[in-house]
């Protein structure tokens, strides 16, 4: 059966078209992402803007089209954070339902964080224990488990062992904090505050150290993993099990931090509508890293939008 998995998030909202045979997805026939921004004002108002709606129902239309044409059998949709957080989220979910014949799911931050531990490690090389982090627009995920060289079925090998959702992300820090173009050194310091007094949380959880490897997926940790890597354009396939050191990552945000929105816009690697919430990822990435000790991070193309096609399909 041809699948298609739709994931509307804070910050973009994506579509995967493919198939799944012996609980790996093959034949994608669509991979998309578009930066909608529907979490725009969210943190502050609890509710959804207008126009950050409207743009998601937009790409959600288009996405329902390229099903249409592509002869999808199968749909499942999921909203996360901002959706979470939304009063009035019955206008989302009443329009996605007029566009595509199904109810978006509401993931609770746990679920969010099962269905990104299944899409990260589904197709990951070795053994070990893994720990995947996923820095989103409006939550970061951390989530420990076994890798898929693990003993076990393929679907126990692809269920964490412990996980937490934290309210920070890339959007909720920018609105937060960094109003400067570009951001003071006082932004700078009240964001990476911010983040600390959530990370607080991860050590009465999880225990990072246990973990052989640390993946990072989601735009942020690619598009930071692109620029240190000086790419010259953004490519999926260099990105995806690329390593960054966490020196790398420091001096990424930091660089970021010193250029404006314009300057990051014009990076060849920033996605359009990525540029004024990647210096937040940035320095959210570099905290983690610091605070957690990690000396590098795994960049994966592979989240939790590979998850939910996963999931679609029982696996």
């Amino acid at each position: 059966m041809r699948l298609a998995a739709l994931d509307i998030g804070t910050n973009s909202t994506r579509l995967l078209v493919g198939e799944v045979e012996g609980g790996r997805i093959v034949g994608v026939d669509a991979r998309e992402m578009v930066i909608t921004r529907l979490g725009r004002g969210v943190d502050r108002t609890r509710r959804f803007d207008p126009g950050a709606l409207a743009r998601t129902l937009e790409v959600v239309a288009g996405y329902a089209a390229a099903c249409d044409r592509l002869g999808v059998e199968a749909v499942r949709v999921v909203a996360t954070s901002a959706t979470r957080d939304a009063r009035n989220r019955q206008a989302l979910v009443a329009g996605v339902r007029q566009l595509l014949g199904v109810d978006p799911e509401v993931l609770t931050g746990e679920q969010e964080a099962t269905a990104t531990f299944a899409g990260a490690t589904a197709e990951l090389p070795g053994d070990g224990r893994v720990l995947v982090v996923d820095i989103g627009g409006g939550s970061t995920e951390l989530i420990l488990g076994p890798a898929p060289g693990a003993q076990g079925t393929p679907a126990a090998r692809r269920v964490p062992e412990a996980m937490v959702s934290l309210d920070i992300g890339c959007v909720r820090l920018t609105e937060r904090h960094l109003h400067g173009d570009p951001p003071t050194a006082g932004e700078v310091a009240a964001l990476r505050d911010d983040v600390r007094s959530h990370l607080d949380r991860v050590a009465g959880v999880l225990e990072p150290g246990s973990a052989d490897r640390v993946v990072g997926v989601a735009g942020t940790v690619t598009t930071v993993t692109a620029i240190a890597l000086g790419l010259d354009r953004y490519d999926p396939e260099r990105i995806h099990l690329a390593t960054v050191g966490a020196d790398q990552v420091a001096a990424t945000a930091a660089r970021l931090c010193a250029m404006t929105v314009a300057e990051r816009a014009a990076l060849p690697v920033m996605a359009p509508g990525r540029e004024d919430v990647i210096a937040a990822g940035a320095l959210l990435l570099d905290e983690v890293c610091t605070r957690l000790q990690f000396e590098q991070v795994l960049a994966s193309e592979a989240d939790i939008l590979d998850g939910v096609l996963l999931g679609l399909a029982g696996c």
